[in-house]
């Protein structure tokens, strides 16, 4: 046995859900990323923050990361004697971009990863819990694996599988100033929908599996929704003229998560300068974002949540 560990750095991506019409069940992690220290005190807790969320998030036993952490204690059955938590957060907080989720896999991580009861993080429990906490498992699977992830929910729990995304495609995500609460978003959705919209859907949600990992070519009609985009423009008007215009110029583009921020799902040009992060396409749509709007070129995350060496690497945790 090594000695346990005292202090850990994790680091956890921003991730994007629904991607369309995979409703509740395809995530995509981002590179965006918060990353957060924690370390084992004598007593009491200390919460420190910079970044997204600083000076507006609480810094005391009701921070979400500290209450996940504290759920997979319990879950463990360890208590630490007190927890100095120190975040910097790059995510922005309520638009759509997992941040809630960032902070409940954080959590749930850390206390896995410094328990001195067990070897190594165990992803299927720490899935399983990140998923009752946060209420469904799209962004938390993807946080958790890294890539584009599909999820699903069993009697045992939630489960999820990871995708190989095509590296011709580059996320670029459009963040308004504004924000949007999920339960605010989710509460403008119906209990019913039409048999021919589900079936519209279910389709869609398969071809975007395929548009995703063998075809981009096909990624905007992949991306078609007929099950909650719509029916939650009255929050986010300005995020639904935008998709429309992004689409009608053969951009992939659809609401990110509950929103309001929009992803799109670019693809390389031929013509960019490998390693290039701001190329044609991402131009044009830099091009189409409205005044005020942030345009972020990203990538698909491939390493999930992680543990951190003192050196910034990720190390196998």
């Amino acid at each position: 046995m090594s000695e346990p560990r005292t202090s850990v750095r994790v680091r956890v991506p921003a991730t994007s859900a629904n991607l369309g019409p995979a409703f509740d069940c395809a995530g995509l992690a981002l590179t965006c990323h918060d990353v957060l220290e924690f370390t084992v005190a004598a007593s009491g807790l200390e919460v420190a923050m910079t970044g997204e969320g600083a000076g507006t998030l609480p810094a005391d036993e009701s921070h979400l990361v500290v209450r996940a952490f504290r759920a997979a204690c319990d879950e463990l059955g360890w208590a630490p004697p007190g927890l100095r938590l120190v975040a910097a957060n790059a995510i922005p907080q309520g638009r759509g971009m997992g941040s809630s989720a960032a902070a409940v896999v954080a959590g749930v991580f850390a206390a896995w990863a410094l328990c001195p009861d067990v070897e190594a993080v165990d992803a299927g429990a720490v899935l399983r819990l990140t998923t009752e906490l946060e209420g469904h498992p799209d962004n938390v699977a993807a946080c958790l694996l890294g890539g584009a992830t599909l999820s699903f929910t069993t009697d045992e729990g939630a489960r999820a599988d990871r995708l190989e995304v095509d590296p011709d495609i580059q996320p670029v995500v459009l963040v308004p100033s504004g924000t949007l609460s999920t339960h605010v978003a989710r509460g403008l959705l119906p209990d019913a929908v039409p048999h021919a919209d589900a079936a519209f859907n279910a389709g869609r949600a398969a071809l975007l599996v395929h548009a995703l990992t063998r075809e981009p070519a096909m990624l905007l009609e992949a991306t078609e929704d007929r099950l909650h985009q719509r029916q939650r423009a009255a929050a986010m008007p300005g995020s639904l003229a935008l998709i429309d215009r992004l689409r009608a110029a053969g951009h992939a583009a659809v609401v990110s998560g509950a929103g309001p921020s929009v992803l799109v799902l670019a693809r390389r040009h031929p013509e960019d300068p490998v390693g290039e992060p701001v190329g044609a396409r991402v131009r044009e749509v830099t091009q189409l974002a409205p005044e005020g709007w942030r345009v972020l070129p990203l990538d698909v995350d491939l390493s999930g949540a992680r543990v951190l060496s003192d050196r910034g690497k990720v190390s196998s945790g």
